[in-house]
């Protein structure tokens, strides 16, 4: 059961058993009962913006996990500089384009999304044709129309533009292990690095891991490498090569500071330096949606549902 849910519930068992028989309603305090009203408001599972005490709760988790360790506070820092976590949940669900092109084999994958920030689900609309959608609805992926011709993997691209722009706040979450590169130089500019990998059972692709470039005076994320090992691609287990994706140029939204593109190179590892630029990527119209309904993010009707990687 939905843990807001129960909390409902629970409150309002207890305002029947006080209201049950005559002989309890003398027992009543008001206070209690107000309590319990408020309690039932603030759950309200109508809002997929978590509540307040919430945010506190599982950003305070995060704080004392993150600065447990030295790579932890490094992130913890970059979470603080582009708006802090607290204000990243309290916002609501992210709302942005995110438009990838390919400069060379591949296709563009343009969509315009909204993201549940609290509990990663998403639902996307295609940019040539917003009736055309899918999603993900934190149990299964789906799309809409049922026979539409989607030319991507909804499954694997329904939260992974929102993994790219959403650092470093995601390197919040449980599962998430960082450990101290050290300081790296990258296009002339020395960074502070951090490498996160991740948990068994962490996501569909537990064996993805990013190097993380922080500035050492602004604390800003500006640059990543990473890997892709999902399992609907390398259902043997392996990875795709390292690339190197550039955080390029800001855009701050309701306090929260994003990069406005990510151009994507191939890497050099031996040479441990970028090369050719291999993918265009743009984030835009950025917003964030407070009274986005929970019922957003669920399946809607008339969509198929997914199986599988």
């Amino acid at each position: 059961m939905n843990p807001r849910i129960l909390l409902v519930l629970v409150a309002a068992f207890a305002l029947a058993a006080c209201q049950s028989t005559p002989e309890a309603q003398p027992q009543q305090d008001p206070v209690e009962e107000e309590a319990a009203e408020e309690v039932a408001e603030e759950f309200d599972d109508q809002n997929a913006t978590p509540p307040e005490n919430w945010v506190t709760e599982r950003v305070a988790e995060s704080k004392e996990r993150l600065q447990a360790t030295e790579a932890g506070t490094l992130v913890w820092k970059s979470i603080e500089a582009h708006g802090g976590l607290q204000r990243w949940f309290e916002n609501g669900p992210l709302h942005f384009r995110f438009d990838y092109r390919p400069l060379g084999e591949g296709k563009p994958r343009d969509t315009y999304q909204t993201v549940d920030t609290w509990s990663s689900r998403a639902r996307h609309q295609m940019a040539d044709d917003r009736d055309v959608e899918f999603g993900w609805d934190g149990e299964q992926a789906w799309q809409k129309p049922a026979d539409a011709d989607i030319a991507l993997n909804p499954r694997f691209w329904a939260l992974t533009p929102y993994y790219f722009v959403a650092m470093p706040f995601v390197l919040g979450d449980p599962g998430v292990n960082l450990e101290l590169v050290g300081d790296e130089e990258l296009q002339g500019q020395t960074y502070e690095v951090v490498k996160a990998t991740f948990s068994a059972g962490t996501g569909d692709a537990p064996d993805d891991y990013y190097v993380l470039y922080f500035h050492p005076d602004t604390h800003k994320l500006r640059a990543l490498r990473y890997v892709v090992s999902y399992p609907g691609f390398f259902p043997e287990g392996g990875h795709t090569p390292e690339k190197l994706m550039i955080y390029e140029g800001e855009q701050t939204v309701d306090g929260i500071t994003f990069a406005k593109n990510f151009p994507t190179h191939k890497w050099d590892t031996e040479a441990a330096k970028p090369l050719d630029k291999v993918t265009a990527i743009e984030m835009s119209d950025v917003e964030f949606r407070p009274g986005t309904p929970q019922a957003y993010f669920e399946m809607p009707e008339g969509a198929k549902a997914l199986e599988g990687y």
